[in-house]
């Protein structure tokens, strides 16, 4: 009837509109109407705790929700039918379950989730501050390193463990380097240590008290968190976030950040031994001759437990505690070859000088975990450590015939004899001249000093010359408390407070102040740094829509850096000083009334961040924006766009933009230090100090109150899925201006050194040289993160992790920052570096091998700066299999093939055999033995 029937009136029209709405509403199914609701809690299958934040989602329907800190989540406005639920949370395997939801009604599930080792579809907290996303949905480069692949390790420190499973992530170890041999410095993406933020589960970590002055070039004068704190044993899993975050976590996070996320189990627990040594090496003697040889041999005992706290809480607690011997890879010098073909048989034997691995002792490591549900919104927790032991290194020899201000005062023509009648005030001793003649000084009159107690050579204290040992005694301590819940409109907030301390009590022994004379003591407190903070967080977020999330929050930080005086000896010019011996604690001059003292600093943050795209979607945005004031720089606003798109099935792109900073510390802008340095063109040892750059002395350089540095990073990436095969691949491109680090090394004057007397700096009259913090040059980072897994089976996995790093100085001052800092600026680390590893279970065994290439590089400290070391490639090998219930062995190496870096052309010079900066270390191939037991208990 309505063939040929063309509606004219209005009440035509709306008589049609009618009829084709009753039409279409007959014609869909009744589902369309027929709505339910879905309540549910989910909890560990373990202990029976509720989980917060996990993701619930029924993917058919577009719709997702977030669990409360009980582990309860709602989903209302389901559509009657039945559906597959998913549930996902960091750390705990997928969970897909189906469920019939019936009209008008509600349907109650009870979940659980089983722990589970990392795939890339887990989901991550950082490079958000909304709500989590899985590794192949974020926006953002993030490597997720489970805590199985950081156990199949020979090392125990958390800093080496990373560097064999994160592309861009370097570290290596720093013998003669000052405070750098007890707080190692790390690099991500090619920049310092300092340059990357480090969170524990998502909360700013304090940084440590040791300035690195001696961090192979590239860290000199960074002052990083201390992350060799952390056992293996405590943390689910490691978030490594690739790309410059200051907009959403603040100051520096300019190379990315480093979040380690605790285990929160309350029940069941571990307990493992690891063993091990090198290859080469002689057994370890600490005898009256200071030898200091080994084989590096370490044994550490580590255990983690989980105990519950009544019926909705948790303590999670680890212990680690462990030794390790030093290394020796040094040949004898030439001086002290020459001195024991000469006659003396007091030079220590069989090096007179230690190049190799710290000795650490009384390693202990305490960390705790805890959380408690009051209610299904709210949740209470706290988690903390403290951690101590002790580093002991040793520094540059001392020849018994030229070393200037104790043995020498011409260069080793003739002995420095002191005048203990003119040091008093009484005349002279008309002490004999004691000449050098083939290494061996006049007998005749030195046995004349000798006798002569009016007169005095160190000879007579150190005939065999001497070695300073250095170290210190590190005390790490922390504790973040907080609430977070959940209000009846779905704000999700979280409220904390944080305390750090990190302290570094400095030692020194085996040495001499000079200017004391007969009187000086050999052992030596030079004083210590500490750094203490206080941070106040408070962090919301709030999903609005299906498609946008929006977070934002407010931070309060207060840190003070501390100088503490050494004992008076350390740092007091002797009576002996006007004679030409040197003052202070040779070696590692301590701290002065003048020089010591506390700085402080507070800054307040405001940030915003915005996430657009359901889960779903083939796209994704977020914009990221905060606002941060310092009492001592003022303001500074940064910003970050980031994007995601999902081209095909197997094809994502995403990209970012971002700009970020990084704040001088305030142990970096009032701190000094006196380093013995070898210097090349010179062929003999040189005392160079780093002095604030606000002193009299920098000002006459340039010197002047540091300034922020200002970042731009730009990051594109491309990720590819296939089934058993996946790959992200990613640009970067980092541009940092008024970058900040120290500067060449000056030349110092006369008045100058009466200057810097007179600021405190009572050592300076032993200086040759001096350098201080800029801001006068700028850089550009580019490189390339290639991250692939392939699982063709359930038992076998490969992997494949490739990076390229280059850097280039674009602007400097060329009278601040020469040719030699650029050197060490733009080739300080590898440029290419690829780790290929196969992990196999073969029955009852479970293999590992993992081969590592390591391109050339260039050492700044020893090596002519025309020389390039070669490539090399390193093999690790690990087999494990279980002895009995919950028991395994595993037997493995770490460089298999006993492979060493090139030798140094210039060995003989100071004893090192291999360039001082080695990115894989020189101490050769390491095998160890570890031993686990896991337990499990039920708890409800």
């Amino acid at each position: 009837m309505w063939a040929g029937f063309t509606p004219k009136s209005p009440t035509e029209q709306q008589m049609l509109r009618r009829g084709l709405l009753i039409l279409a509403l007959a014609a869909m199914p009744t589902t369309a109407f027929a709505q339910g609701t879905i309540d549910g809690v989910v909890r560990s299958t373990d202990s029976g705790l509720g989980l917060g934040t996990a993701r619930v989602a029924i993917p058919a329907l577009d719709i997702v929700s977030f669990t409360n800190p009980a582990g309860a989540f709602s989903m209302s406005g389901v559509a009657a039918g039945t559906h597959t639920l998913e549930v996902r949370l960091i750390g705990y395997a997928v969970l897909t379950q189906e469920v019939t939801v019936t009209s008008g009604r509600t349907t109650n599930l009870e979940l659980s989730l089983d722990v589970a080792a990392f795939a890339l579809d887990e989901l991550v907290v950082v490079g958000s501050r909304t709500r989590p996303r899985t590794v192949t949905e974020s926006m953002v480069p993030v490597d997720v390193i489970p805590v199985g692949e950081i156990a199949r390790q020979a090392e125990t420190n958390i800093d080496f463990l990373l560097r064999n499973v994160v592309p861009s992530y370097n570290v290596n170890i720093q013998p003669i380097s000052d405070a750098a041999t007890i707080t190692r410095p790390a690099n991500l993406r090619g920049l310092a240590s300092d340059h990357t933020l480090v969170l524990i589960n998502g909360k700013r970590r304090h940084r440590g008290a040791v300035i690195t002055w001696l961090g192979a070039g590239l860290s000199d004068g960074a002052q990083g968190p201390d992350i060799g704190s952390i056992p293996g044993i405590a943390l689910r899993q490691v978030e490594v976030l690739r790309d410059g975050a200051s907009a959403q976590y603040g100051s520096d996070a300019i190379a990315g950040v480093l979040n380690f996320q605790l285990k929160n189990d309350r029940s069941g627990g571990s307990v493992q031994v690891k063993q091990g040594q090198h290859f080469d090496g002689d057994d370890f003697v600490d005898g009256a001759e200071r030898s200091w040889a080994g084989h590096g041999k370490s044994v550490s005992v580590a255990s983690n437990f989980g105990i519950p706290l009544g019926e909705f809480g948790f303590a999670n607690v680890s212990v680690e505690y462990g030794n390790q011997e030093p290394t020796d890879r040094a040949i004898q010098r030439n001086d002290a070859r020459a001195l024991v073909n000469a006659g003396n048989t007091a030079v220590r034997t069989p090096t007179a000088q230690v190049w190799g691995s710290p000795r650490v002792t009384d390693d202990l490591k305490v960390w705790l975990n805890t959380g408690y549900n009051f209610d299904d919104n709210e949740q209470v927790y706290a988690f903390g450590n403290v951690a101590t032991k002790r580093v002991d290194g040793g520094f540059f020899f001392r020849n018994p015939n030229t070393r200037g201000g104790v043995f020498s005062g011409d260069g080793g023509e003739s002995l420095l004899i002191g005048d203990v009648l003119q040091a008093k005030g009484l005349g002279s001793a008309d002490f004999p001249v004691v000449t050098i003649t083939n290494n061996v000084p006049d007998p005749v009159a030195l046995q004349q000093v000798f006798d002569d107690p009016n007169c005095f050579s160190y000879q007579e204290m150190f005939p065999g010359g001497f070695t300073p040992q250095f170290g210190g005694e590190v005390f790490d301590a922390s504790i973040v408390g907080g609430v977070k819940g959940r209000t009846d409109r779905g704000i999700n907030w979280d409220a904390s407070t944080s305390w750090g301390r990190n302290q570094a009590d400095f030692f020194i022994y085996n040495t001499v102040n000079a200017a004391l004379g007969p009187d000086t003591p050999t052992d030596f407190d030079p004083g210590l740094y500490n750094q203490e903070e206080i941070n106040l967080n408070l962090d919301l977020s709030y999903q609005v829509s299906e498609i946008a999330n929006v977070a934002a929050g407010f931070e309060q930080r207060e840190e003070r850096f501390e100088i503490g005086q050494g004992q008076d000896e350390s740092w007091k010019i002797g009576p002996y000083a006007a004679q030409g011996f040197s003052s202070s604690s040779n070696g590692f001059p301590g701290f002065s009334p003048l020089a010591a003292g506390d700085w402080t600093r507070s800054n307040t943050a405001l940030y915003a961040d915005l996430n657009l795209g359901r889960p779903d979607d083939a796209w994704a945005l977020g914009i990221a924006g905060r606002y941060e004031n310092f009492s001592d720089f003022g303001g500074k606003a940064t910003g970050k766009v980031s994007f995601r798109f999902q081209a095909t099935d197997q094809i994502a792109l995403r990209a970012n933009a971002n700009t970020g900073f990084r704040a001088p510390t305030p142990g970096q802008q009032n701190a000094f230090n006196v380093s013995t340095v070898f210097d090349i063109d010179l062929g003999d040892l040189v005392n160079r100090g780093t002095i604030p750059s606000t002193s009299a002395v920098a000002a006459t350089k340039g010197g002047k109150q540091l300034e922020p540095e200002s970042s731009v990073s730009l990051t594109a990436g491309v990720m590819y899925e296939a089934g058993a095969f996946r790959l992200t691949a990613d640009y970067f491109r980092i541009s940092i201006s008024d970058r900040f680090a120290q500067t060449r090394t000056f030349k110092l004057e006369p008045h100058e050194v009466t200057q810097l007397v007179s600021e405190g700096v009572t050592s300076a009259a032993n200086l040759a040289e001096f350098r201080f913090f800029t801001n006068d040059f700028a850089t550009l980072t580019q490189g390339i993160d290639l991250v692939a897994n392939y699982t063709p089976a359930e038992a076998t996995t490969v992997s494949l992790l490739f990076n390229y790093t280059g850097t280039e100085v674009t602007e400097r001052n060329p009278e601040v920052v020469n040719d030699a800092r650029v050197d060490q600026l733009e080739r300080a680390l590898p440029r290419y570096r690829g780790v290929l590893s196969l992990s196999q279970q073969l029955g009852r065994l479970d293999a590992l091998v993992r081969g590592t290439y390591y391109d050339g590089f260039y050492d700044s400290e020893l090596s002519d700066p025309e020389l390039r070391y070669g490539a090399r490639v390193l093999v690790d090998a690990e087999v494990s299999m279980p002895l009995a219930d919950n028991a395994t062995i595993a037997l493995g190496a770490n460089n298999l093939f006993n492979t060493y870096p090139d030798e140094n052309p210039n060995s003989g010079g100071v004893g090192a055999l291999y360039p001082e900066s080695t990115p894989y270390g020189f101490n050769g191939g390491y095998y160890y033995l570890r031993l686990s037991y896991d337990w499990l208990w039920a708890t409800r």
